[in-house]
């Protein structure tokens, strides 16, 4: 049975969580913890485990596709679940890393740079949009409207697959650089 009204009851949630994340979320790393009197060491050990979230989220998301096309629709649903956790997962910890730690700067030079800033720029920008097609995906599926949850999945999937994968490739690219 498919539910309409559950596409529109989430609609207000889905716009009001895909603009607070990205705000709050720039609001915090520029907030240091230090700064507001609290004593705390710097979580430098996040990165990696944070890092090592988005791959695994990238197969995640890989077997779900996978799953699927399989007819294995619970195991996709499990899946997808699992991948919306690992980047919840992953946001804490960026969060509470950049709350407690200062920027690393990235230190290449020449056309390494450039291309560092073009993949650190989109994963920026796909991270942000990616937030509501994840939720409208999610929910579409949720109220039974696959057809269209097929739809917009096939944005969805190749650009939070692109921002999992990035995640992983700007974090080798600047680890020589953490202090």
């Amino acid at each position: 049975m498919e539910d309409h009204s559950l596409e529109k009851k989430f609609s207000k949630f889905i716009i009001t969580v895909s603009i607070v994340i990205p705000v709050v979320v720039a609001i915090l790393f520029g907030i240091k913890l230090k700064d507001l009197g609290f004593n705390v060491e710097p979580l430098s050990f996040l990165p990696p485990i944070y890092a090592t979230t988005n791959g695994i989220t990238a197969i995640v998301l890989v077997l779900a596709v996978i799953a699927i096309k399989n007819g294995k629709q619970k195991l996709h649903e499990r899946l997808m679940t699992f991948a919306i956790s690992l980047s919840v997962a992953f946001l804490v910890m960026y969060v509470a890393y950049h709350m407690t730690s200062d920027s690393t700067k990235f230190g290449g030079e020449g056309i390494i740079r450039y291309v560092y800033f073009f993949i650190l720029v989109t994963h920026i920008l796909l991270s942000i949009a990616i937030i509501p097609l994840v939720l409208i995906t999610y929910v579409r599926a949720l109220a039974e409207r696959f057809d269209r949850h097929r739809k917009i999945a096939k944005i969805t999937f190749p650009l939070w697959l692109y921002v999992a994968v990035t995640g992983v490739v700007v974090y080798l690219m600047i680890s020589p650089y953490y202090v």
